[in-house]
């Protein structure tokens, strides 16, 4: 049975935000790194959440688009629409293909729940061709 961690992007090469960033912080770096949806984390590492442009978008609109409102707004502060779920480490690839039908990642946690990376469903993908292929052989 192959681990996760060999399906893990660890967390230095992935693209995270910390829960007390403003609504402005987000909006930025969403626009220049052009993503759609990135892992939240609080000061101690833990993974609480994920914050999408959709939740940008309904946040704004509740702060009027002002920029001046947006740098006071917290990522924390957020309703967030959809709440993606992590896996610990040690969950198996079963779990983590499941999951993956509902989620583009699902971020991985140590067993404190400090997040580690995410397992994009790309790799996943790859996880069930390596093993169609070998059913093949």
């Amino acid at each position: 049975m192959e681990s996760l961690a060999a399906y893990l992007t660890p967390k230095q090469a992935t693209s995270f935000i910390q829960d007390d960033a403003t609504l402005r912080q987000a909006i930025e770096r969403f626009d220049v790194h052009r993503f759609t949806i990135v892992p939240i984390v609080d000061e101690q590492g833990k993974y609480v959440g994920s914050l999408s442009q959709g939740d940008l978008l309904h946040a704004g609109k509740q702060a009027g688009f002002s920029l001046q409102d947006a740098e006071r707004i917290r990522i924390c502060d957020i309703e967030k629409y959809r709440p993606y779920k992590a896996l610990p480490i040690t969950a198996t690839m079963k779990e983590v293909f499941a999951l993956s039908m509902e989620q583009n990642f699902i971020p991985i946690c140590d067993d404190k729940g400090t997040y580690i990376g995410i397992i994009k469903r790309r790799d996943v993908l790859r996880f069930a061709k390596s093993i169609l292929s070998a059913e093949i052989e």
